[in-house]
Order: structure tokens, then sequence, then C-alpha cells
């Protein structure tokens, strides 16, 4: 029964979505919109069948191994629950466990590691190493978090709006703070039919060439993107809130200055009733609450970001299953 099950499962994404097959996951511009509707298609179905008690052994005997330069705790449990339900198995490497932190090339990295598993999730700092580690990969390679992106936390927030709201198409998304990784991912995303309004300080803007990039791809696919300094015009009749830590990972040096200026930044209950009467908040945790969030907010009614964060699991997985 399993395996017959498992072989429809095989069918359906290998022969119905060939493209995705050996794809690496690196950013959402890489995808079309069609192609990301069919992750949350399968990511939808994944977590309702597993809900249901249904096994999905579709990565049977598969190895995914994990580079972890950047700790991460919803990331790693994600992948790792997320592969052991799939019928595969996740191998934990840190910058102290692989050579890689001990100065072997990352090439040589990609290249050993090809050999022995079935793919690759990599979280760092930088960027380029994600593209270098593709690149010299011959399996697929995701990216669960660079500087610039966080492509991975966006399929589940795309997938939690759309559980909560029906549609992607028409929503507004004001996301409050620092345009950073997150602020960038969830532009590329607008794609997806959705105006995304970005309010940021100055001096904490996202990359113009994001931006650039990101309004391009939303107009040509009925979706808006625009940049404001202003957060209570951002959230004027927003479906949904979204903001992130004023200060990241590595940046902790900077956090009292970063506090002064994203003061006028933060998620409240007074911002909240600029928004629809029926606005749900996001978060992709953790949380400093008091700064970028009210705990008031985060407890709240509105507040989704912990069907946001489970979401992370059932998105993973469908990532996992198409691209591995």
């Amino acid at each position: 029964m399993l395996n017959t099950y498992a072989k429809g499962w095989d069918t359906m994404f290998y022969l119905e979505k060939e493209e995705l097959k050996g794809r690496d996951f690196i950013c959402m511009k890489d995808f079309t919109p069609e192609q990301i509707s069919y992750m949350l298609e399968v990511a939808a179905r994944l977590k309702a069948e597993r809900k249901d008690g249904i096994s999905h052994p579709i990565l049977q005997g598969k190895s995914l191994a994990m580079i972890f330069t950047k700790s991460s705790t919803r990331t790693r449990v994600a992948f790792e629950v997320g592969i052991y339900q799939l019928g595969g198995q996740a191998l934990f490497l840190s910058g102290r466990d692989i050579q890689l932190g001990r100065g072997e090339p990352i090439a040589d990295t990609a290249r050993v590691l090809s050999r022995m598993v079935d793919g690759i999730m990599i979280r760092t700092f930088s960027h380029q190493e994600v593209l270098d580690l593709a690149e010299h990969a011959s399996k697929p390679v995701i990216n669960g978090l660079t500087d610039l992106l966080h492509p991975t936390q966006v399929l589940a927030d795309l997938l939690t709006i759309q559980e909560h709201k029906g549609r992607l198409t028409g929503i507004k998304l004001a996301y409050i703070g620092d345009g950073n990784n997150m602020a960038h991912s969830l532009m590329i995303g607008a794609k997806m039919g959705l105006h995304v309004v970005i309010a940021s300080p100055e001096g904490y803007k996202p990359d113009p060439e994001i931006v650039a990039l990101a309004q391009a791809d939303a107009l040509k696919n009925g979706g808006f993107v625009e940049v404001l300094d202003n957060p209570l015009e951002a959230v004027h009749d927003a479906d949904v809130l979204y903001t992130d830590v004023w200060t990241s990972m590595g940046q902790e040096e900077e956090s009292i200055i970063r506090r002064k200026a994203f003061k006028n930044y933060q998620i409240n209950s007074g911002l909240l009733k600029l928004a629809r009467k029926d606005a749900i908040v996001l978060h992709c945790l953790p949380t400093h609450r008091g700064e970028e969030i009210t705990a008031e907010v985060v407890e709240g009614p509105q507040s989704v970001v912990f069907d946001e964060a489970e979401n992370r699991l059932h998105a993973h997985k469908a990532i996992m299953a198409l691209i591995m």
C-alpha cells in the first residue's frame, strides 16, 4: 500500500513537474509563479495528509547534508524532521564539524558531498557561498538563509497567507522594519500577485537592485512592489503585517544604533488598527518583544506567527520532495 502510494507521488513529482527535478532552490526569482504555486499545492497536500495519518516515504533512502554557519531553530528542525517524515535522513554539519570551517575550498566540499548525499542545504552569511556551492555541486542545493535572501521562509509565508486569506492575488502585505533578507525575499514573492510595501528608515532600505528586479517581476505577474519611509502609510488597508528583528545575527555591535533608527517602526496595537480589521500578523521568528513587535500583538488574535512557523516544516518538505 505504502509503496503504491509513494509511487503515485513519485509519478506526480517527477513526470508532471519534471522541470523541478534537480533544480537548486536558491532564490524565488529562479522560479515561475506557476512553479511556486505548484510547490505550495504540494506543501498543502503533504500537510493535510500528514494530519490524516498518511505517510509519504518519497525520499526513502536519501540523505540531506545541512551546513550551518548560522545557528537556527526553525530551519534545522523543519529540514531535519521534514526529510525524516519523507523517509530520508539529515546530517547536521556545523562549521566546527566539517573542514569547510578549517579553510577547505567550498568547491571541494560541494564535490565531495555531491558524491555522498542527495541534496545540500546551507544556512550561512554570504550569499556568494551558496552560489559557489551550487556551481560546484552536482546535487540540488537549497538556500536555508543568507544575509541577502531567505527564500524558504517566504515559501512558508505564502502558504500561511493562502491558508488564512484563501488567495495570494490582490493581497496587500506591509513589511515594517529593516530592508534585509526577509524584505528582499518578500518583494521577490510579489510575483505571486501580491502588493508588497516595505517601510524602512533611511540607511536601512532594501537593496535597490533587488527592488528593481522585484518590481519588474511583480508587474509582469499582476503584483506590485513599493518602498516607503512612513510605516503608517504602509499599513493602511493592509491584509498582512510583517516584521523581523531590528538587529540580525552578526549585527550585534549595531544594536544600540539600530534601536534608535527603528524606534518608530514597531508593529503594535496602534499600528495594527490602521490595517484591515481582518489583517493577520506574520514574523519569521525569533521575536525581540518590545522592539520590532509588542508581546500584545504576538499573542493577540490576529497573530498567526506560530501557524507560519509550523508551515516551515510543510514548505520545506515540498521543496525537498520536488527537487530531490
